[in-house]
């Protein structure tokens, strides 16, 4: 059974990164654009080890609005825009192919959203042969799809089974009618089971399911009756969010009355309770949102210490080039990020001029590489082995994070962590706090106004 102490996790309620990058996205520059990307792309084609690669591909559309979402969709019912966007992912997929060398191996790649189920069976089937005919799909390759349960059909889940996708990743938010009302997403229990059912039916390899807490009208005792269901439904993994209310940077999220929102110590008992019912249910807590089976790849991946964060959270795929498609995709390549553009013209205007969709990126110096080393493992282990970190970059950890050292120590004495001589530790109060005990190593946050850029970390 976990411990934690509520009292003291009160205190540090703060915005904070999310920590899918280091620097994170508001650093970056539009002054690292198309020409940078190809030129990274062609630079980790020429090392000794290639590394093998990592897709995304981002289908903006949604048939209707949820209004907790914080992620770049594009709202509308009619089917035509996808016919239309789907030519030129066809496009981006060729221009970005051509310079990436064809014996790197595809291990992994994630169709997100959006709801890529607002492609119909044949375009899906239309999109997946683009990605074949232009990358090499490992055999054992990770497949991975994000599903709404109000709009898949089982036609979709035949053709993507029959495509080789083996992981299924839906999202339920809550089952309370009440907090379902609220963020206008309706999705009666039945049909989630439904959708689980076809996966298990079919032979999917795994499935995950979305939480959200800290949603309009939750109660703990309105949540445990969720966490129950989906205790019951038995998936392989369970992400459990942190409702991120940032109205200042999505609009439509006004809509939400903050009233109606748990806060504070009732927010925190609610994750608490989710955290106890799901670990006393034979789930295993990984990194600081996830929950899997313990015979669960992620799980041994945090056991072995391979395990990674990048912009799907967590992954058991360290060490690949990840390529984004579509709009507002980001790509990590090398030691860079790049981001494409937001907006559906400026991206379509890109690729008929024959260029990436590039419109902001950034490269790291060997401070920041040091630096994001430090946050991804004390993300993905909750302990740092400060050797480790001297061995591998050459540096004497006591002096180089000196202030960082000293900044730590609160945390420390609340007893979130401890400091032993060779390894810093996070104990379980401390894990849910990860991303502020990793805000101490991040130089950026110290620029006027870069921490209202982000959500409240609990």
């Amino acid at each position: 059974m976990l411990t934690i102490n509520i009292d003291t996790l009160l205190k540090y309620d703060k915005p904070g990164p999310r920590y899918t990058s280091y620097p994170t996205a508001p650093v970056w520059n539009a002054e690292f654009g198309p020409e940078r990307f190809k030129a990274k792309i062609i630079e980790t084609n020429s090392v000794k080890d290639l590394p093998p690669v990592s897709l995304y591909f981002h289908i903006p559309f949604c048939f209707s609005l949820c209004f907790y979402c914080g992620c770049n969709s594009i709202i509308t019912k009619k089917r035509g825009h996808a016919s239309e966007y789907l030519s030129y992912l066809r496009k981006e997929i060729e221009i970005i192919s051509q310079y990436v060398k064809k014996e790197r191996r595809v291990v992994q790649f994630h169709w997100g959203g959006g709801s890529p189920d607002f492609l119909s069976p044949a375009e899906m089937e239309t999109l997946y042969g683009h990605i074949a005919s232009n990358f090499s799909i490992a055999k054992d390759a990770e497949i991975g799809v994000e599903l709404d349960p109000r709009e898949t059909t089982l036609e979709h889940m035949k053709i993507l089974k029959g495509l080789g996708f083996n992981r299924i990743s839906m999202g339920v938010q809550d089952f309370n009618p009440l907090v379902q009302k609220a963020i206008n997403r309706i999705q009666p229990e039945n049909i989630t089971r439904r959708l689980v059912n076809w996966c298990r039916d079919l032979g999917f390899y795994s499935v995950n399911i979305d939480l959200i807490y800290g949603l309009p009208h939750q109660t703990t005792g309105t949540f445990n009756k969720t966490v129950e269901k989906i205790i019951e439904i038995n998936p392989d993994r369970i992400a459990l969010f942190n409702y991120a209310h940032v109205p200042w940077m999505k609009r439509h999220q006004k809509v939400i009355r903050e009233d109606t929102l748990p806060q504070g110590r009732e927010k925190l008992e609610i994750l608490k309770m989710a955290i106890e019912k799901f670990t006393s249910a034979g789930y295993v807590y990984v990194g600081m949102d996830h929950f899997s089976k313990p015979q669960d790849e992620l799980y041994i991946a945090q056991k072995e210490k391979t395990l990674y964060r990048n912009f799907q959270g967590y992954t058991t795929k360290a060490g690949c080039d990840l390529f984004g498609f579509g709009i507002t995709s980001i790509s990590m390549v090398g030691n860079s990020y790049s981001q494409n553009h937001k907006a559906l013209k400026d991206y379509y205007a890109a690729l008929n001029n024959g260029n990436m969709a590039t419109y902001r990126g950034y490269e790291l110096n060997s401070d920041d590489i040091i630096r994001r080393h430090v946050i991804t493992r004390l993300m993905c282990d909750f302990e740092l082995t400060p050797s480790d970190v001297e061995k591998q970059f050459s540096i004497t950890f006591n002096e180089y994070f000196r202030k960082e050292l000293k900044r730590l120590e609160p945390f420390r004495d609340e007893g979130l962590l401890i400091m032993h001589p060779d390894k810093i530790e996070i104990n379980d109060s401390g894990r849910i706090l990860i991303r502020n005990i990793a805000m101490v190593f991040d130089v950026y946050l110290e620029i006027q106004g870069m921490e209202m850029r982000f959500s409240r970390t609990i």
